[in-house]
């Protein structure tokens, strides 16, 4: 827009409002303003008759004459209106009965009395509009819209009014849905004359999409339900387009300009390695093995997302990929979000590279001194081939000879300047592996990770044992606490998860302090050995407790979610999850991976409330129903959406989405995202005169952010 008011100058609007839709919307000019979409619409066309109103109506709009109205105080008592002067600091509500001869309802007003009393008059015909509901089994409607159907007010209402995202700030302060609904047509008819087209005239035929102008009005306005469509339509494919093009953007300008390291060689060490192992790859390890290695023989910088299902076995490609680098003369590093999950990764990497000649060493914040020393002079000299670590492997005194591959498991638990740091380490900017167990939605994963290649192993070791999953409620917990004694007795440990950890007085839920207390009781000691790991524990209290358990030397291992990635203890075959309505999808399944990884029969139990809503029982039902992670995730974003789902609130979207869902709008999406590819095929600089407006798109700060693809 190339003149951009502020907001303030709106009819309708003045200084203070504008200061209030700027703490409470994040807008100051009309620009911003008109990119506020109402969320869904209410049809203001039809009257409908108070006969036949249901106190559970949506909202709904009567034509009806005032039969009485009265001014109640706080006992409910009349207040006197015979004098002139009525004390309305005595007001409690006023109470007026409507009738539009099918039958009467009740109009209550708490607030602006004084205003709404001398309208309301007996015998006076209005339009109303709100949400009915019954009080002492009398139907009435609080705080209604008044119109009067003579009046302008009702000239040039839309037949579908949109409703505007609001805060109870807003709402007190008389910013009401209607109030709205007309600064936004000011901001219409002040704004929309400067509004430049932002894609280009090719685009808009190619695409069947309608103008910029012609949406904005009828995303606020709609002339009819068509309208809206087309309008709700383009604005969803603009943000989506935009979204993908700055992405795919980035990675065509990497591609061109990032200078790889050349891998050529595969390496005995590789071969040795693989021809070792005690069971064959999946079909998926073997792709995605092929898909990394053309990555790394290409002479361009690699960026590649990982992503597996808990137990497909992303472990095992990670160290294969690892040994490419080391038969091209090449170290890696492998970098985890805990220490217990780096010290598993070292104690398996050594387990599958016996024999192989490959010096690998582990890097932790609890490493001691002396074998610090010696760690970091084996890395410098190039004598480690593979080094393991957490965040200590950023530290200044971590000093590679040739890092060739950097491997982050679980990345979104990084901090993205903790990875810059990383990848400054090498000279030349090392191919990148980035692993996550959580299964990503494919519109999420395009949006998150837009400007990286992705791999999916889809496809489980033959043999896994699916867990049985299953509800219970409270009454049955000595029936479970029986089970567990019995798989106890038969050699097996169990996880018992809890979602707290200290306790919160306003939430009835158990919390893992006081778990732990009545697992004591319950299973005493002797004969039984009960650990426990929490976030609020020291490091070396977590290891302890967590050694003790992968060794065998407890039988039951009470946590907080701390243990939800990567702890890989065969040996347990039952994780029981308290409160798991807390909890969603993703993370549920995350911790429902801890257990079924030994190869006997295991079982996830699910202790919920007796009070689960209805969106949490259809997530514990769908859990109980698939081990897919794939599908549970699609489904998790479905129902909380893709800000809220687990591992994704750290990284937030790359740019904010006004209109469009990565939750509905996938096939949206997906044609955005190959028509971004086609136009780059051809213009990878957009230097194109005919592109210009989305060159002038892609340089606003929104689009200008770091590049995340280097530290992805």
């Amino acid at each position: 827009m190339r003149n951009d008011p502020d907001i303030q100058f709106l009819k309708g609007v003045g200084p203070k409002r504008a200061q209030l839709l700027a703490s409470e919307l994040g807008v100051t000019d009309i620009s911003g303003l008109i990119r506020i979409y109402p969320y869904r619409y209410i049809d203001r066309s039809s009257i409908v008759p108070i006969g036949s109103i249901q106190s559970t109506s949506a909202m709904v709009q009567i034509r009806a004459q005032v039969i009485s109205s009265v001014l109640l105080d706080k006992s409910g008592s009349p207040v006197d209106t015979s004098g002139p002067d009525i004390r309305f600091n005595t007001v409690s509500r006023l109470s007026a009965v409507v009738s539009d001869g099918t039958g009467q309802m009740e109009l209550v007003f708490f607030k602006g009395v004084k205003y709404i009393w001398p309208r309301l008059q007996p015998g006076k015909v209005f339009i109303f509009f709100g949400k009915p509901s019954v009080y002492n089994g009398r139907l009435n409607m609080v705080h209604p819209e008044i119109d009067d159907p003579s009046g302008q007010e009702m000239q040039g209402q839309p037949s579908m009014a949109g409703v505007y995202p609001s805060t109870e700030r807003l709402k007190n302060a008389g910013i009401t849905g209607k109030v709205m609904s007309r600064i936004m047509m000011s901001a219409l008819e002040a704004g929309l004359p400067d509004v430049q087209e932002t894609l280009p005239e090719y685009v808009l035929k190619e695409k069947g999409l309608v103008p910029l102008n012609y949406a904005l009005r009828n995303i606020h306005f709609p002339k009819d339900q068509q309208a809206l469509r087309k309008a709700e339509y383009r604005l969803k494919f603009e943000e989506l387009f935009l979204l993908q093009l700055s992405l795919l953007k980035q990675k065509y300008v990497r591609s061109r300009n990032e200078r790889g390291i050349l891998m050529p060689n595969v390496g005995d060490a590789f071969h040795k390695c693989y021809n070792s192992l005690p069971y064959s790859l999946t079909g998926a390890q073997k792709r995605v093995i092929r898909e990394i290695r053309e990555d790394m023989r290409s002479g361009r910088q690699m960026n590649r997302l990982l992503q597996g299902d808990v137990g497909s076995g992303k472990t095992m490609v990670a160290v294969l990929s690892a040994l490419i680098a080391y038969g091209n003369g090449y170290q890696t590093c492998i970098m985890a979000p805990t220490e217990v999950l780096a010290r598993q990764h070292y104690a398996n990497i050594c387990k599958y590279l016996e024999g192989t000649g490959v010096h690998v060493a582990a890097l932790t914040g609890t490493t001691r001194t002396a074998e610090r020393r010696e760690v970091l002079e084996d890395l410098a000299s190039g004598k480690t081939g593979i080094i393991v670590g957490t965040h200590a492997l950023i530290e200044d005194t971590v000093v590679f000879r040739n890092l060739g591959l950097a491997i982050v498991d679980e990345q979104h638990r990084f901090g993205v300047d903790q990875r810059a740091r990383l990848w400054g380490k090498a000279g030349i900017a090392p191919h990148i592996l980035v692993m996550t167990a959580t299964p990503i939605p494919r519109t999420l994963a395009m949006t998150l990770y837009g400007d990286l290649d992705i791999s999916v192993i889809d496809e489980m070791p033959p043999g896994r044992i699916p867990v049985q999953t299953i509800q219970i409620t409270e009454t049955q917990r000595l029936s479970m606490y029986k089970f567990i004694k019995d798989q106890i007795a038969a050699g097996r440990q169990a996880f018992i998860v809890y979602p707290m950890i200290f306790e919160n007085e306003k939430v009835d839920y158990k919390n893992v302090e006081r778990g732990y207390e009545e697992i004591l009781q319950s299973f005493p000691f002797p004969p039984y050995k009960v650990a426990i790991v929490h976030g609020q524990q020291s490091d070396e209290d977590k290891k302890f407790n967590m050694d003790a358990f992968a060794a065998g030397r407890a039988d039951i291992l009470v946590s907080t979610t701390v243990i939800e990635v990567g702890v890989d203890v065969p040996n347990a075959t039952v994780m029981v999850i308290e409160s798991p309505e807390r909890f969603g999808l993703s993370q549920l399944h995350q911790l429902r991976g801890r257990v079924g990884r030994g190869g006997g029969a295991s079982y996830c139990i699910l202790v919920r409330g007796h009070k689960v809503s209805a969106e949490s029982r259809k997530r514990l039902d769908l859990l109980c129903s698939t081990e897919d992670g794939f599908v549970l995730a699609e489904e998790d974003m479905k129902m909380r959406g893709p800000g809220d789902l687990e591992g994704t609130q750290q990284s937030g979207l790359p740019i904010e989405l006004g209109l469009a869902s990565l939750s509905t709008d996938g096939q949206i999406l997906a044609d955005a995202r190959d028509y971004a590819a086609h136009i780059l095929e051809q213009d990878p600089d957009l230097s194109s005169p005919r592109n210009r407006p989305l060159l002038a798109e892609m340089r606003k700060d929104k689009y200008n952010k770091l590049d995340y693809s280097k530290i992805s």
